[in-house]
C-alpha cells in the first residue's frame, strides 16, 4: 500500500514538473522574439523609442565615412510612423550628393546586390522601418565632397502624404560591417543593380 502511495506521489510530481516546464520554454521563445522586435526601435543610447502620436519621427540617423568626392556613401536610420495611416518613404535628397536613391542590399546566392527601390519603403501606422547596414539604406551617389568622420550633412526625407523633413546626419565610424562593401568598387549589372562580392570584411 505504501509503495503504491509513493509511486502515485512521484507520478503526480513528474506531471506537475512537465506541465510547468512547457510554458517556461514557450515564455523564453516569446521573450526572445519580443527583444528582437524592441531592438529596432531603440535609439543609439539603448533607450526604447515609441512613435510620437500624430508625427513621423527619425532616430538613429548616421552616415558612413566616404573617402573621396565623386564616390558613394550611405545613410541609415529608423523611421517611426505615429500617424493613424500607413505612409510611404518615397525619396530623399541632399546637397552632399548629386544623386540620392533608396536602395536595399539583398543576398543573391552569395552575391550582395544593391537593388534600387524607386517606390521607397512602406511604414505601417504605428510602426517603423529600419535602414541599416546590409539592408535598406539611403544611397548617396556622386558625392560633392568626402564624408569625413565627425562631419555632418543635411538630408531631406519625402513621404507620399506630402510631408517632408530635413535631418542633420552625423558621419560616424561603423564597426562590424557584415560584408566587404567598398562603395567605389560596385559593378553595375544590366538591370541597374550593384553587385558586390559577399566575402567577410577584414
Amino acid at each position: 500500500m505504501f509503495k503504491r502511495f509513493l509511486f502515485f506521489t512521484m507520478l503526480v510530481g513528474l506531471l506537475l514538473v512537465g506541465c510547468t516546464a512547457l510554458p517556461a520554454e514557450s515564455m523564453s521563445e516569446n521573450t526572445m522574439a519580443d527583444d528582437a522586435a524592441m531592438s529596432d526601435n531603440m535609439d543609439m543610447s539603448g533607450e526604447m523609442v515609441e512613435p510620437t502620436p500624430g508625427e513621423i519621427t527619425i532616430v538613429n540617423v548616421r552616415a558612413r565615412p566616404a573617402p573621396m568626392a565623386g564616390g558613394t556613401g550611405a545613410v541609415y536610420m529608423t523611421v517611426l510612423n505615429g500617424l493613424e495611416e500607413d505612409v510611404q518613404f518615397v525619396s530623399a535628397e541632399s546637397p552632399a550628393a548629386n544623386v540620392v536613391e533608396l536602395h536595399e542590399t539583398v543576398n543573391d546566392n552569395g552575391v550582395m546586390r544593391m537593388v534600387p527601390q524607386p517606390d521607397g519603403y512602406p511604414i505601417p501606422a504605428g510602426g517603423s522601418v529600419e535602414l541599416m547596414p546590409g539592408g535598406k539604406h539611403v544611397m548617396l551617389i556622386d558625392l560633392v565632397a568626402p564624408l569625413a568622420t565627425g562631419s555632418e550633412i543635411e538630408l531631406t526625407l519625402n513621404f507620399d502624404n506630402g510631408e517632408s523633413m530635413t535631418v542633420t546626419v552625423p558621419v560616424v565610424e561603423m564597426d562590424g560591417m557584415p560584408m566587404n562593401m567598398d562603395m567605389g568598387d560596385e559593378a553595375m549589372d544590366g538591370e541597374g543593380e550593384m553587385e558586390m562580392d559577399a566575402t567577410p570584411a577584414p
